[in-house]
């Protein structure tokens, strides 16, 4: 969660900037993916932790704000998510890359004008992706992370921000 601190400079609340941006997942999964039924669990999860059979979609954050949205989703729901994006029951490993990475792209435009009113204040990195068998993400600061985990009635998935100013 957010400190206080951040939390008054960005001109919101904890559960406020939880629950927008938890409505703005709810609706990009749902227009892009068709996925109507998302269930939020409100969980503490570790974003750094090591991943299991993954892939992350990672999308920076630079301006007023820097940091990183992150999409981390299981292999086979990564597998789902891009067939359904592109209208395929088998993509390539590079078109699950390419649909992952939009997805996380297109949170990170959302999410970034929650941090900033004037969203020309943040810029945008393009998507980064990372998978395996076993990795772990790490970053270089310890900025200040909120953490969204969903169940999308087949399997789960993150979705995290980080952040300092």
């Amino acid at each position: 969660m957010f400190s206080d601190k951040l939390l008054a400079t960005i001109g919101t609340s904890g559960p406020v900037l939880e629950k927008s941006l938890i409505q703005e997942v709810r609706k990009i999964f749902s227009t892009m993916m068709g996925m109507d039924h998302l269930l939020h669990l409100p969980l503490a999860v570790n974003p750094a932790s090591n991943f299991t059979d993954c892939i992350s979609a990672l999308v920076g954050l630079a301006g007023d704000y820097n940091g990183l949205v992150g999409l981390h989703v299981s292999t086979h729901l990564a597998q789902r998510l891009a067939g359904q994006l592109l209208d395929t029951d088998s993509p390539t490993e590079d078109e699950v890359e390419d649909a992952l990475g939009e997805l996380a792209n297109v949170l990170a435009g959302d999410f970034k004008r929650h941090l900033s009113p004037e969203s020309l204040a943040i810029r945008l990195s393009t998507p980064s992706i990372v998978s395996g068998k076993q990795y772990a993400i790490h970053v270089s600061k310890k900025p200040e992370v909120m953490t969204l985990l969903f169940d999308s009635e087949e399997d789960w998935f993150m979705v995290a921000l980080a952040v300092e100013q």
